[in-house]
């Protein structure tokens, strides 16, 4: 209660002086210069100049959008003046951007170009205006919903983990972690719904508390972006973008079902959403349950199952005066935690409650296809509430407000014997702000200004202790501006920051309760980080089909509450971890070059980065005086290895390159091709610790994909058949020192395949149908950064660790609804 009445305290302040600030703009000017600003227009096909009834327009720094009329023509009300990005799409059609200079009643004509090839990216990570991904200057890739129903993936993180530059941190098919170009865990933020994602990101076993069915599409920026969001943003930003407000006068829904062979994944999802003349509405709902997977090593995965159960609503308006939405999200999963534990034959161990008596015993193949959770489990509950608002001013101007509020509760159980008693409870609650002011345009200079930040309150509700309560504020100031100079496009800011964090005291009786002295299992200590950040990077048009791009930045990280003060094991790490009050942030200097080559046959983009890294924090395993593992038996912890944050000057450097090869005039063909590699080295290393730990492998995926607008009579629309190759090289190049790390073999996956829109006579689609199949040949194999292939060795085969999941088909079926 405490926490809410400071949380509204808080929202009443900012809330007032926002309002203060949106009469002060309109103090002496009596005429509403809102109400004549609107764009009108039409929407045809550019070759023979037909009209396309449902094409959309939207502007995603206003949050508004329209859809074409049965003649093609579109209108859109209550637009503040000044240059904004539009962005259209039409199935079947290239998606088109134009920057559009909005004053009065403002008319303006759309064509769009009949292809399967997606050229004209809009994008809304890490700058201070919606852009063009041509235009802009820092690595950016672009993950949309079809792509997302294409593949298979197991959740939100999975779906992108084969985007150039990115890979996964995973303990088993429920939990994965986003790297990128080598860098995860706090060095990667996580945004939804306009605020960044909170929920004790710092875990080997946290993973992403986000629905993987309510996303339109998702953005991956590459490289520091301390710059808009802060510390943490070091390696790069996901931002997972949730559909957007329908235009006027239109109510549509989806229901979606998806079944996997592999683990016997059932997951159900519907949504529906609506706009009448402004305000918007929409609701969804999720629901997935899964058994264990298996390998052709390992067969089954005892524990390895998992269930979701998600939901969510918004409300919002749009009006001459700006917009307004309120989102609220429940993220509620239940998993089981693998352990990897076998018996003399190697078979997976279970624990059972034999009258009161905690006994091991062999897991049978009921056990494996049960849909019920087994100890040790995990329970994670996250709910969050976000209001974003933007005020239109009469100078030209925007104010936006953004204020959110997560509640992270995360409780893991091991004790046979009381199941549900959780021995660790880590309740975690954060407070976001952020108010942003964009600058009227002058000169050609587009400018925002502004403060964001959060406010976290960690406590222990359980009986275990791995970190302490802590309280956490962050508060930093910025500055970003971007203008056009002809064929060149200049970006830059800066950034300051400050965080203060209040650790906590811990001293636990004879019995491991709190109490008020004893033995003490955390330190108090407060703790002060600051920093400035800054970036600059131009994109230039060479020609139309060739752009060169080049980004300089730098950023940094303040240790997280583990690195500074972990002290403790639970389910699922594999390893005891002891914190270092004395680590200093890292401070990363990256430079970017790339270049974009476009043509009726070819599109080639290619990126190379060099990051350099002081005070890089890591994780080593530490040793006793025998030269043996130094094993803790503190709190009947017993049996892991432990291990210990330090830190190094680090020097990462590599490249991601795609190469999509579309012969015209068979522009259905597509062969896609992308490889990425990166290199991370720590200076002043030996052998042994020469490499950093956790960098992933190099890797080249290449598709060859038929990508169809229309089968026959055309009750087939929008259908694609493929076959893919994933080659994951070995990784030699590892922190070896200690045993911290293991090599991991080469391996290839073969996946494939395929679907499409089925249509009525009036083009109308009635359902989409999608088949798949992942490694088709059962490959046995093990991911560089899988933490369960440090699990215990199989005494019958010699082999260390679990194996990732075998063969794995899905079918995907959805529906769509849509109402006038």
């Amino acid at each position: 209660m405490q926490y809410l009445r400071v949380f509204m305290t808080r929202f009443s302040v900012i809330t007032l002086t926002m309002l203060a600030l949106y009469s002060f703009a309109y103090a002496g000017n009596p005429k509403d210069e809102l109400t004549n600003n609107s764009l009108s227009g039409k929407i045809t096909d550019k070759n023979n100049h037909t009209a396309l009834p449902g094409a959309t327009i939207y502007l995603p720094d206003l949050k508004v959008g329209a859809s074409a009329d049965a003649n093609g023509n579109y209108r859109i009300k209550n637009l503040p003046k000044g240059k904004f990005l539009v962005e259209l799409h039409y199935i079947g059609y290239a998606a088109y951007t134009e920057v559009i200079n909005i004053e009065g009643a403002t008319n303006h004509d759309f064509e769009l170009s009949e292809t399967l090839i997606e050229k004209n990216e809009v994008v809304v990570t890490g700058v201070n205006m919606a852009t063009s991904a041509k235009s802009n200057p820092v690595p950016i890739s672009i993950i949309r919903k079809d792509d997302l129903d294409q593949h298979i993936s197991t959740n939100i993180i999975d779906a992108i983990s084969k985007v150039p530059g990115v890979s996964q941190l995973s303990t088993g098919p429920a939990i994965s972690k986003p790297f990128i170009r080598g860098l995860g865990y706090n060095r990667v933020v996580v945004v939804s719904d306009a605020v960044r994602q909170e929920g004790q990101q710092w875990g080997d076993e946290h993973g992403i508390e986000i629905d993987d069915y309510n996303v339109s599409r998702i953005e991956v920026l590459k490289g520091p972006a301390s710059l808009m969001y802060g510390s943490d943003a070091l390696a790069g930003v996901v931002n997972i973008i949730t559909p957007a407000p329908l235009p006027v006068g239109r109510i549509k829904g989806n229901l979606e079902a998806n079944y996997m062979s592999n683990n016997g994944t059932m997951a159900y999802h519907a949504d529906i959403a609506g706009n009448q003349s402004g305000f918007s509405w929409s609701a969804y709902i999720t629901q997935k349950q899964a058994h264990d997977y298996k390998n052709k090593y390992d067969d089954y995965v005892f524990n390895s199952r998992y269930n979701n159960t998600n939901y969510g609503a918004s409300i919002g308006i749009n009006k001459k005066w700006g917009y307004s939405h309120l989102t609220f999200t429940s993220f509620n999963q239940n998993l089981g935690l693998v352990e990897g534990e076998r018996d003399s034959v190697g078979g997976f161990i279970k624990l059972i409650n034999n009258g009161g008596v905690a006994e091991e015993t062999s897991a049978t193949d009921s056990d494996n296809k049960s849909y019920s959770m087994n100890v040790p489990k995990q329970k994670i509950a996250h709910q969050k509430i976000v209001w974003d608002n933007s005020l239109y001013l009469a100078n030209g101007g925007r104010l936006a407000l953004t204020l959110g509020y997560q509640l992270n509760q995360r409780k893991e159980y091991g004790d046979v014997l009381a199941p549900n008693d959780p021995e660790l409870f880590l309740d975690l609650k954060t407070f976001n702000y952020g108010l942003r002011y964009f600058l009227p345009e002058m000169n050609g200079w587009q400018t925002t200004v502004g403060v964001n930040g959060m406010q976290q309150t960690n406590a222990n509700k359980g009986e275990e202790y791995l970190i302490p309560a802590y309280d956490l504020f962050d508060i930093g100031g910025f500055a970003v501006t971007r203008k056009s100079f002809g064929k060149l496009t200049l970006t830059g800011g800066a950034r300051f920051d400050n965080r203060s964090l209040n650790s906590k005291a811990l001293f636990l009786d004879g019995d491991g309760k709190p109490a008020a002295n004893g033995e003490e299992r955390f330190t108090a200590f407060n703790k002060n980080f600051n920093n400035v950040s800054a970036s600059v990077g131009i994109s230039y048009a060479a020609s139309d089909r060739v752009t060169l791009k080049a980004n300089a930045a730098r950023g940094f990280r303040a240790p997280n509450i583990a690195e500074l003060s972990a002290n403790g094991v639970h389910e699922g790490t594999i390893k005891y971890e002891y914190g270092n009050t004395d680590l200093k942030p890292e401070v990363s200097t990256q430079a970017d070059i790339g270049v974009d080559f476009n043509t009726e046959h070819v599109s080639l983009t290619a990126n190379i980065f060099y990051n350099h890294i002081n005070n890089f924090i890591y994780s080593r395993k530490l040793f006793n005086q025998a030269g043996s593992d130094s094993i803790p038996v503190d709190n009947n912890e017993e049996g892991y290895a432990a291990f210990k944050y330090q830190q190094t000057t680090a020097n990462l450097y590599g490249g991601e390159l795609m190469l999509d090869i579309h012969p015209h005039p068979i522009d259905w063909l597509h062969f896609e091709n992308t490889v990425s590699y990166v290199r991370g080295i720590a200076a002043n290393g030996t052998d042994s610790t020469k490499y950093l730990p956790n960098i992933p492998a190099g890797r080249w995926l290449s598709e060859l994909k038929g990508k169809f607008r229309k089968i026959g009579s055309g009750v087939l629309q929008n259908a694609y058949v493929g076959v893919q190759m994933d080659m994951n090289f070995a990784q030699h190049n590892i922190f070896s020192a200690y045993e911290t790390e293991t090599p991991t073999s080469a391996f290839t996956l073969l996946n494939a395949g395929f679907g499409s829109d089925f249509v009525n006579r009036k083009n109308r689609t009635l359902f989409s149908l999608h088949f798949a199949v992942n490694n088709i040949t059962d490959v046995a194999y093990q991911s560089n950064l899988s933490r369960l292939k440090y699990a215990d060795v199989n005494p019958l085969t010699g082999r260390a660790g679990v194996f990732n999941m075998g063969r794995n088909f899905s079918v995907k079926l959805a529906i769509p609804i849509d109402f006038k």
